[in-house]
């Protein structure tokens, strides 16, 4: 499968993405290994840094941690249950050998057909296939308009088409899975000042922005944020609606 068949918008800041992007909570990977058939084996398409292959290896004893960037895999965090891999949607698994296939924040990203069908090849009879991923952040009014007018205007034109595939939830993906009633998560994270505006600067919109137009529109929502977010190490409370979408394939 060729690199074309899954968009990368991260390699040129994969310490950034690596140090800013939140985690996911644990009690999503305890619900994922509770309706998978086993624990032996999960693959993460599109694991980036590790953030969700992580997780799950806190579950299952063996997870395949793929992503077509050498330098998002070259960052990835250590796991003794984790093999990450340099690919794009193909697992390099046996058949029916996995429990678990996910795609966290990254199915906007890939050739869909491409991944369903190597997602179903690797799952056993049974088997889970979970997908999610977190729309824009929420904090406080005074600070989220201000973030809204920055996504949707300023940025607006530079976020690819598929963007708007996490805007919809995932709704929009038609699944061959026979689908779950996946109860709500919250995704909730910390952060200071500095902290989320380098979250916000590991955003593809924003990187093809700074290409396009170097700092200042960055450099302008930074000195409005600092305005109203007061002491910059002052910790805020950071939520980001969380869409998951799980079931059995058919």
């Amino acid at each position: 499968m060729s690199p074309g068949d899954f968009a990368d918008h991260f390699s040129g800041h994969a310490q950034t993405y690596l140090q800013f992007r939140p985690r996911y909570p644990a009690v999503l990977f305890h619900y994922l290994a509770l309706r998978a058939p086993s624990t032996t084996l999960a693959w993460d398409c599109g694991t980036g840094n590790g953030q969700a292959a992580i997780g799950l290896a806190e579950r299952f004893a063996r997870v395949v941690a793929t992503d077509p960037s050498t330098e998002q895999i070259a960052r990835a965090k250590p796991h003794p249950r984790v093999e990450y891999r340099v690919a794009t949607c193909d697992s390099g698994l046996d058949h029916s050998s996995a429990q678990l296939v996910t795609a966290a924040q990254a199915l906007h990203w890939m050739n869909v057909n491409a991944f369903l069908g190597e997602a179903r090849r690797v799952l056993q009879p049974g088997g889970l296939l979970a997908v999610w991923c977190y729309s824009l952040c929420k904090i406080e009014p005074a600070i989220n308009e201000l973030v809204e007018f920055f996504y949707r205007v300023t940025i607006g034109a530079f976020w690819p088409p598929e963007r708007r595939l996490v805007d919809e939830g995932y709704r929009s993906v038609a699944l061959p899975i026979d689908e779950l009633d996946v109860p709500p998560f919250d995704l909730v994270t910390d952060m200071t000042l500095p902290q989320f505006l380098g979250y916000v600067e590991t955003w593809s919109a924003v990187q093809r922005c700074l290409a396009a137009r170097g700092r200042d529109s960055l450099d302008a929502f930074a000195r409005s944020v600092s305005e109203r977010w007061g002491e910059p190490h002052t910790l805020r409370r950071v939520s980001f609606p969380l869409h998951v979408r799980a079931g059995e394939m058919r």
